[in-house]
């Protein structure tokens, strides 16, 4: 872009003053308000995970649609089912101590870090004084997609209360159908090795272990009004809860078999994939909505976009996102703000050669200068200096005569040394462009363990 076309993109940008979340003045966030007008959900999107400057943006515009705008929940990329143990932390009823909250109940590896901690703290804070609370829910396949064991060992804390006959069937015929999981769980990489372990099973053991799953999830949603007529006869106030949230874990749990059933068909496929993993967080979120006026939602761009994902060579054909499952319905009542950057260092981890199995080593990786047909570089040349940080409207880009062109000549976002490959235009309605990023504050240490 020349001189012109800068200054006339910066009349579509806000500068943003601090990326800090305690700072107490938002009014460089105030172009928010605007952006989000009266929609029910906004999606937050981060190019890479475990980056420092991505997390606290999100958590310093979570706190703005929060206190500012009236949202009551935030739906992140973890574990539906174990996101109950950091919804009992931020809403009092817990004790535990907040590092094995987040241990157990964010996914992924996600919930190890400061940053984290530092949300989390600061809704539980929040919930304390607050008339109206913010809960937190995952919206995401079990065990970061590794097996649906979690999903049904929390179906069962409702039917172990409520239909304790078939809680003893279940205990007794479908818990030891997970018995191919590896025991060592504290690796970095324990979701790669429990997938093979999936993977190894023959037939004749997938396929009652698929049958069975199923029948949990069709039993409790047909069960659900006797549940809850028995539940109300005995005065238990939070029936309802309780019961809701299990036939949603069911039903996440017949989404991860079927995610991982897919992977064994996969190397004979000649059809398009179908990405059940997008496909449940939308319907979690959906649960979600139904429960809640607005939402925010974290998740990777490559989830939130409004367009497929699409990675090559990694991804090589495009897939449905969460972002588009969810588009057509929430029409108009939406917004999607991804993220860029123009350069920096992430924290990443391979396994090496003498790592136990399930384990992985952690490093830092400097960042390669984002591919000149990424959205990132088009941004990067808007920023005044290295560290500057933009909230940008895309939908006024798109909009503008003198800049739509060059913002349709971009074709997806960096991550790495890959380009996600969309159609920026149409996937986001915002993004925030951060200048330099840098990793995480996690606590896993230099032998990827967590202490």
């Amino acid at each position: 872009m020349d001189d012109a076309q800068v200054r006339r993109l910066r009349r579509y940008a806000s500068p943003l003053a601090t990326l800090d979340p305690d700072e107490l003045d938002g009014s460089d966030l105030d172009a928010i308000a605007g952006l989000v007008g009266d929609a029910r959900a906004v999606f937050l999107g981060e190019s890479m995970h475990r980056v420092h400057e991505f997390l606290d943006v999100r958590h310093r515009i979570t706190r703005f649609l929060v206190e500012r705008l009236g949202f009551t929940a935030v739906v992140a990329e973890s574990g539906f089912a174990e996101g109950r143990l950091v919804d009992d932390w931020i809403m009092g009823r817990s004790a535990t101590p907040p590092r094995d909250v987040l241990q157990r109940g964010v996914t992924y590896h996600h919930g190890k870090s400061q940053e984290m901690l530092d949300q989390l703290a600061w809704m539980r804070r929040r919930n304390l004084r607050a008339t109206r609370p913010v809960r937190f829910f995952g919206m995401d396949l079990p065990a970061s997609a590794a097996t649906a064991r979690p999903a049904v060992v929390a179906a069962l804390d409702a039917l172990d209360r409520y239909d304790p006959e078939y809680a003893a069937r279940v205990r007794a015929h479908l818990l030891p159908m997970f018995d191919h999981l590896p025991p060592d769980d504290g690796g970095l990489a324990w979701a790669a090795v429990a997938i093979a372990s999936y993977l190894a099973l023959e037939p004749d053991a997938r396929h009652p272990l698929t049958a069975a799953i199923g029948e949990l999830a069709e039993r409790i949603a047909a069960r659900r009004p006797a549940i809850l007529d028995r539940a109300e006869a005995d005065g238990d106030p939070d029936a309802f809860e309780v019961v809701d949230f299990a036939v949603q874990c069911a039903v996440v749990a017949r989404h991860a078999d079927a995610f991982l059933a897919a992977m064994v068909d996969a190397p004979g496929r000649r059809y398009p994939p179908a990405n059940v993993r997008d496909l449940a967080m939308a319907e979690s979120v959906r649960w979600v909505l139904g429960r809640h006026d607005r939402i925010v939602v974290l998740a990777a761009n490559g989830h939130v976009q409004r367009s497929p994902f699409h990675a090559p060579p990694l991804v090589p054909e495009p897939q449905p996102t969460l972002g588009q499952h969810l588009a057509r319905e929430l029409r108009g009542r939406s917004v999607v703000i991804g993220t860029t950057y123009g350069g920096g260092a992430t924290w990443l981890h391979r396994p090496r050669p003498d790592d136990a199995p399930g384990h992985s080593t952690p490093f830092v990786d400097d960042l390669p200068e984002p591919a000149p047909e990424s959205l990132d570089a088009m941004l990067a040349e808007a920023t005044r200096d290295p560290d500057e940080c933009l909230l940008v409207d895309l939908r006024g880009v798109r909009g503008d005569p003198i800049l739509a062109p060059r913002l349709a000549a971009t074709s997806g976002t960096a991550h790495g040394p890959h380009l996600l490959t969309s159609d920026p235009a149409s996937a986001f309605d915002a993004v925030v462009h951060v200048g330099r990023v840098s990793p995480w504050h996690t606590w896993i240490d230099e032998r990827g363990l967590t202490p």
